[in-house]
């Protein structure tokens, strides 16, 4: 029998991954909410969601099965809450928001794993004060945002004032419906004080950034794979993904100790997560970044190339009460997500047509690209960006180690051009405060040649 699977902001490159899982014929993936329902890229209402995405549910002719989502707030909040009252398994509501409230998580992390928690304090963004007792530099961002949205490094007083201000001209549009998830639940008194709508400071980390892939069953949390998060020089900027993770073994056990030590203390359950950290090889020390309550999808093709089947699989079995399984047989030792950016702001007057795509992927078999960014819009309007770049797209690829996953990746990114028309430094709209160095970093690696591929610039 079919088994009717609701998936809450399903686009095209998902359900092809959802339809490349064995026995996807056994399965009926059906859209619940699209992405521009669900409304990301401006305010989002969540009572109206909520009901909207109810009453898709009851008026389906045939058993609802499972509801899964695979994307950050408010596709994280919206499962939990449809699945509840539904019986379907899912992640308890208030162990979601535990970890996404930023200024709560780290008060959970510091009482499990103190030893990889940096200095933090939640910040009143109606006031310029600077937080007692923490060290430049600092990062700057709301209790609840996602993509890097409204994250700011900072380095003194100065850009720490234009920082809050940024924040708090922009926390409202995540932070408000954020605040309406918050109430449906008992939060601390503490927690209630401060809101969805306030800022967190935190005292930077450094080192290697990884990512612990794991999933939570009847109470049990199991990671599974580790993952590296590679910058671009000079920058917070994503440059790529890469699986499986080159860190020492040990450094991996390490990792997956403090994960399922947090994970435990947070109350997870019947649902899969990951955990952002930083390791610093010359002096070992080990800093949490963030729990992120979801699944991950930018690594769904990196397991599929790896381990022969998506981290969608896990996903899926735990939404329909199963015990998950992902070994299987991949087509290659490593693989990659390789991001390609912007740092300067401009009119993107054309982006690569579905051809330029398939000509790309043509060049290296296996190969995937997925065009992010919409042609007609100044880059500074894209929804979901970090505070210092601009995402135009995202190319997969698979090889025997990560020089020639980056070589695949160069052969894809020359057929894919993005026609930007570029502004007066005087009318360029500002980013961050800090991203003057950051571009001036980008522009001389470019002048050397570019080291990191940068089709975009």
């Amino acid at each position: 029998m079919t088994a009717n699977v609701f998936v809450v902001g399903l686009d095209e490159p998902n359900r092809e991954i959802l339809r490349a899982l064995p026995g996807a014929g056994d399965y009926r993936f059906l859209t619940l909410l699209d992405l521009d329902e669900i409304g990301q890229e401006r305010e989002m209402d969540m009572p109206a969601l909520l009901s909207l995405a109810s009453r898709r549910l009851d008026s389906f002719d045939g058993p609802v099965d499972a509801v899964i989502g695979l994307w950050d707030f408010p596709v994280s909040s919206l499962v939990p809450l449809l699945c509840r009252p539904r019986g379907l398994p899912c992640a308890p509501l208030e162990a979601v928001v535990r970890c996404e409230h930023k200024y709560w998580s780290r008060l959970e992390q510091r009482a499990a794993v103190p030893e990889a928690v940096p200095r933090f304090a939640v910040i009143d963004l109606r006031s310029p004060v600077e937080p007692e007792g923490l060290s430049y530099p600092l990062w700057v961002k709301p209790v609840k945002s996602f993509s890097s949205e409204l994250a700011f490094r900072v380095t003194d007083g100065a850009e720490y004032a234009s920082a809050v201000g940024r924040i708090r001209e922009g926390a409202a549009r995540v932070g408000a419906p954020f605040q309406w998830v918050m109430d449906q639940i008992r939060a601390p008194s503490a927690i209630r004080s401060v809101g969805g709508t306030a800022g967190l400071a935190e005292e930077e980390a450094t080192g290697d950034q990884l990512t612990v892939e794991g999933y939570v069953r009847d109470g049990v949390p199991h990671s599974y794979a580790l993952v590296d998060s590679l910058l671009y020089p000079g920058t917070p900027s994503f440059l790529c993904y890469e699986y499986p993770s080159r860190a020492p073994e040990w450094v991996r056990d390490r990792l997956f100790d403090l994960t399922d030590r947090v994970i435990t203390r947070v109350g997870l359950d019947d649902t899969t997560f990951n955990v952002e950290y930083f390791h610093d090889p010359e002096t070992d020390a080990v800093t949490l970044l963030e729990i992120n309550p979801r699944h991950s999808q930018s690594h769904a093709r990196l397991f599929e190339f790896v381990r022969g089947v998506s981290n969608h699989e896990i996903a899926l079995r735990i939404a329909l009460g199963e015990e998950p399984v992902l070994e299987r047989e991949g087509r290659g030792a490593m693989a990659a997500k390789w991001f390609v950016r912007s740092f300067r702001d401009g009119f993107l007057s054309a982006v690569p047509a579905p051809e330029d795509v398939a000509r790309a992927e043509a060049r290296v078999p296996g190969a995937r690209v997925e065009v992010t960014a919409r042609a007609g819009r100044w880059l500074s309007e894209l929804p979901i960006q970090d505070s210092y770049s601009f995402e135009l797209a995202d190319v997969f690829v698979v090889g025997r180690d990560a020089e020639e996953c980056e070589r695949e990746f160069h052969a894809c990114a020359r057929e894919l051009s993005f026609t930007i028309v570029g502004v007066e430094e005087e009318d360029r709209p500002r980013r961050g405060p800090g991203d003057d160095e950051n571009r001036q970093r980008t522009a001389q690696r470019g002048a050397r040649g570019r080291s990191r591929p940068h089709p975009a610039q």
